[in-house]
């Protein structure tokens, strides 16, 4: 979906149409969550601290975050994949991968499928989507950002060595910025590059990463589209208008976000092994601490007691903006193949 947060809120409330608006925060403080493309002019982007954002534009508004809404509409976008395919997984409530190499419609072309989607988005939505369509999950998913906002962007099978041999390191899925200035001090400065790299070499620089560096460079992504995708944690946290100075502040304030933490786990239905409480300082840095048991985290009392020992292990030099806590580690195996596959990712 295109700015999905930020053009909910402007579809639902006309008078925020073609203004710079960030879901999230305040002028003050917070983060933001999404920005509408007006805003996106201005260098404001998701995960920027709100404070600086409103230093960028001085017309920038703020709305609050309403995920209740914005769940409504990625079912309802999600009930129109499946007119299409039942290989549908989740990332997001705002993307999702499909698979319709064999599809509910008998339509030829991915690309018309992509099409038809785009357009029942918009018509009985009111959203605007964009699509990339290709061979496998790291071609899509590039694909898809291509020609953003409302595009459509197709890598045929006899394109994808050439486009990836254009493609700058930085739009490669997993390329962070400093995995770009790692491979910038290599010489690698587009896929073609990359894929002149041997593996060994790869991986002497970048580990288990190298070798998924080697094989998207050559166009290789083996990974299916999951439709029994579970997510591999819950979690729960809370920025704070008014920083926090001591550990009894924290504890009070945690008490509500423990809470929805749990209530979501017991929802999940999984089994996690692991406990994290991570609090984030008012220069913005972050500190986590982790409790792993080798039974199944089961009830609430050993939870709540292992946040009261992870609470113990922060040093609270500093006041704190945020704190959250989250269950992990579950007992999950996600299953690879080796077919090829036609995928979207929207």
């Amino acid at each position: 979906m295109d700015a999905f947060y930020a053009s909910v809120e402007q579809m639902d409330f006309p008078e925020l149409k073609g203004k710079p608006l960030a879901v999230g925060g305040n002028r003050q403080r917070g983060v933001v969550a999404a920005a509408s493309y007006e805003a996106r002019k201005y260098g404001i982007h998701s995960a920027m601290p709100s404070k600086i954002a409103a230093s960028k534009c001085k017309d920038l508004i703020f709305v609050k975050p309403r995920f209740e809404r914005y769940r409504e509409l990625s079912y309802q976008i999600r009930e129109i994949f499946y007119r299409y395919t039942d290989l549908v997984e989740p990332l997001s409530l705002d993307e999702a991968y499909l698979d319709v190499t064999e599809n509910k419609i008998g339509i030829s072309t991915a690309t018309d499928i992509a099409l038809e989607i785009k357009n029942a988005i918009q018509n009985e939505i009111g959203l605007t989507a964009s699509a990339g369509v290709s061979i496998n999950k790291f071609l899509a998913k590039i694909a898809s950002d291509y020609r953003k906002p409302d595009g459509i962007y197709i890598i045929k099978p006899h394109q994808v060595l050439s486009f990836i041999n254009q493609l700058p390191i930085e739009k490669f899925f997993g390329v962070g910025k400093k995995t770009a200035e790692k491979m910038h001090q290599l010489n690698i400065k587009t896929g073609a590059d990359l894929q002149a790299k041997s593996i060994k070499e790869l991986v002497k620089h970048f580990g288990k990463q190298g070798r998924y560096f080697y094989s998207v460079s050559r166009g290789e992504d083996y990974r299916k589209v999951n439709p029994n995708r579970i997510r591999k944690s819950v979690g729960a946290e809370n920025t704070f208008s008014i920083s926090l100075k001591t550990k009894t502040e924290i504890w009070e304030a945690l008490q509500p976000i423990a809470e929805k933490c749990w209530k979501r786990y017991k929802q999940s239905n999984a089994n996690a092994h692991t406990i994290t409480l991570k609090v984030k300082y008012d220069d913005f840095k972050q500190i986590t601490r982790s409790k792993t048991y080798d039974e199944t985290i089961e009830s609430a009392a050993i939870f709540d007691k292992a946040l009261e020992s992870l609470m113990d292990l922060f040093d609270i030099h500093q006041p704190v903006r945020l704190v959250g806590c989250s269950l992990s580690n579950f007992e999950i195996e996600e299953q690879i193949n080796e077919n090829g596959q036609m995928t979207l990712r929207f």
